[in-house]
C-alpha cells in the first residue's frame, strides 16, 4: 500500500512534469505533449482510486478492531458481579458461617439485622453480632449437621422486626459439614396482621356473645313460661328485638368495612352543595338529638360547594354526628361547619367531655372506644369511625380528630378541593 506521503510526491512531479510539457510544448512532438497530459490524468484517477481504497481499509481496521473488542467483553466473566448484586438486593437476609462460626458471606439485608455493628459484619465471630441464643442455636446446629426452620427472631432497632429463620449445614463434595447457611425471612407484616385478625375475631366474637345471649336468654324465659306473663313479655319481646337490631347493625357494619378495605365499593365523586345534604343529615338524627336535648347547628353557608360522593358523604356525616349527639352533655351543642382554602374541610364539633389524649391515637382502629360499657349501651358498633377513615381515604382524603378532655372534641374531614375542570 502506497502511503498518503508517497502519493503526494507523484503528484506533484506528474503535475510538475505535465505542466513542463504544455507550456513548452515548441519543437516537442504533439505525442509527448498527450502523453504528459495522459499521465497527469492517470496520476490524479491513482490518486483518488488511492484514497477510497486507504479509506476501505481503514475503515475494515476499525470494524476489526471493534469486532475484537467485543469478543473480548463477551469473554469477561459477569458471574461475580451478578451473584453479588442479586444478593444484596435480596429481601432475605443471607449469612453463611464457617466451622469456627465465623461469617464468611453476607448480603446488605444481614448486616442490616445487626444494628449494633458500623462496618462488614464479615470474618466476625456469631457471637460479636448477636447474644441472641436463638441465631446461636440455629447455626451451630447447622454446623453440626442439623437443619433448623421455623425459629422466629425478633430485632429491636429503629423498629421491631420478626424474622423466621432457616439454617442448612455448608457441605462439602465428601458430604461433612464445614459450616451452616443461615436465611432471614421477614414475617414482620405478616405477623402484624395476624394480630389485627386474631383481634377482630376476637372482638366480633365478644360482640355478637353479648346480644346472642341476651336474646338466647329471654328466649328460653319466655317459652319457661314467661310468654303468659302480661307484666314482662312485651318488655322482654322488646330486649330481644334490640338486641337482634344491634346484632344486625354490627353485622352490616362489618360487611361494609370489609367491602370498602377490600376497594369493592365505588366512589363516584361530584359537586354538590354542601348545606342542603347536611340538613337532611341532620334531620334524619333529629329525633335522636331530641331525646337528648342536643341543638345541632348547620353552619354550612349556601354557596358552599364540595367534590364527593354524595352517598359516601352523607354516611359519613351520619357517623361523625350521630357520635357527637350519644356522647355529648345533655343539652349540648353539636355544630357543622365548612372551611375551604387548599383543601374542602367539613368540621364536626361537640361540647361533650371530650376524650383524654391518649386514645387520640387509636380513636379510629376498628371496635376501638374510649368508653365500652357506654358505647354498647348507646347501641354503637365500634366500627362507625373505622368506616369514616376508610370513606375518606377512598376519596384521596383523610379524617383527623381534635380533643380537650372537658371541653368537647372536634372531627375534621379534609378533601382534595374541586378543580377549575370539575366546575365546567
Amino acid at each position: 500500500m502506497i502511503s498518503t506521503r508517497s502519493l503526494f510526491v507523484i503528484f506533484g512531479v506528474g503535475l510538475a512534469l505535465t505542466l513542463a510539457l504544455t507550456i513548452f510544448p515548441f519543437g516537442l512532438p504533439i505525442w509527448v505533449t498527450v502523453s504528459g497530459l495522459t499521465l497527469f490524468i492517470g496520476l490524479i484517477a491513482g490518486l483518488i482510486i488511492g484514497k477510497h481504497i486507504r479509506r476501505a481499509v481503514r475503515n475494515d481496521t476499525v470494524a476489526t478492531q471493534s469486532d475484537a473488542a467485543s469478543s473480548k467483553a463477551s469473554k469477561i466473566d459477569f458471574s461475580p458481579l451478578l451473584l453479588d448484586a442479586t444478593l444484596n438486593e435480596m429481601r432475605e437476609g443471607l449469612l453463611v458461617i464457617d466451622h469456627e462460626m465465623r461469617v464468611v458471606a453476607s448480603n446488605r439485608t444481614a448486616h442490616d439485622l445487626f444494628s449494633n455493628v458500623d462496618d462488614s459484619i464479615n470474618s466476625r465471630r456469631l457471637t460479636e453480632l448477636t447474644r441472641n441464643p436463638a441465631i446461636y442455636d440455629a447455626f451451630l446446629d447447622g454446623v453440626r449437621g442439623t437443619e433448623r426452620a421455623g425459629v422466629k427472631v425478633e430485632t429491636h432497632g429503629r423498629e421491631r422486626r420478626v424474622f423466621d429463620l432457616r439454617v442448612v449445614p455448608f457441605r462439602a463434595a465428601n458430604g461433612e459439614a464445614h459450616g451452616a447457611v443461615g436465611v432471614f425471612f421477614d414475617v414482620t407484616r405478616l405477623e402484624r396482621l395476624e394480630i389485627v385478625r386474631q383481634e377482630f375475631l376476637s372482638n366480633v366474637s365478644h360482640e355478637l356473645r353479648t346480644p346472642l345471649t341476651s336474646i338466647i336468654a329471654l328466649a328460653e324465659t319466655l317459652e319457661a313460661g314467661a310468654l303468659d306473663d302480661r307484666e314482662h313479655n312485651r318488655r322482654f319481646l322488646s330486649i330481644i328485638q334490640k338486641n337482634a337490631a344491634r346484632m344486625h347493625r354490627l353485622i352490616d357494619d362489618i360487611l361494609e368495612l370489609s367491602a370498602i378495605e377490600a376497594g369493592n365499593v365505588p366512589v363516584r365523586p361530584e359537586i354538590i352543595a354542601l348545606r342542603p345534604l347536611v340538613e337532611d343529615v341532620v334531620g334524619s338524627l333529629s329525633a335522636a338529638a331530641a331525646a337528648r336535648t342536643v341543638m345541632v347547628q348547620n353552619l354550612v353557608t349556601r354557596e358552599a360547594e364540595i367534590l364527593a360522593d354524595p352517598h359516601r358523604l352523607v354516611q359519613m356525616l351520619t357517623n361523625l354526628i350521630d357520635n357527637a349527639i350519644k356522647f355529648n352533655r345533655d343539652g349540648g351543642t353539636v355544630s357543622i361547619s365548612y372551611r375551604g382554602n387548599s383543601r374542602d374541610q367539613i368540621q364536626v364539633e361537640d361540647t361533650g367531655e371530650g376524650i383524654p389524649s391518649h386514645h387520640l391515637d387509636r380513636l379510629f382502629e376498628r371496635f376501638y372506644r374510649v368508653d365500652r360499657a357506654r358505647s354498647r349501651e348507646l347501641g354503637g358498633t365500634g366500627l362507625g369511625l373505622a368506616i369514616v377513615k376508610h370513606l375518606a381515604k377512598a376519596h384521596g382524603g383523610e379524617v383527623t380528630v381534635e380533643s380537650r378532655y372537658g371541653e368537647g372534641t372536634r372531627f375534621t374531614i379534609d378533601l382534595p378541593r374541586r378543580s377549575s375542570d370539575d366546575s365546567n
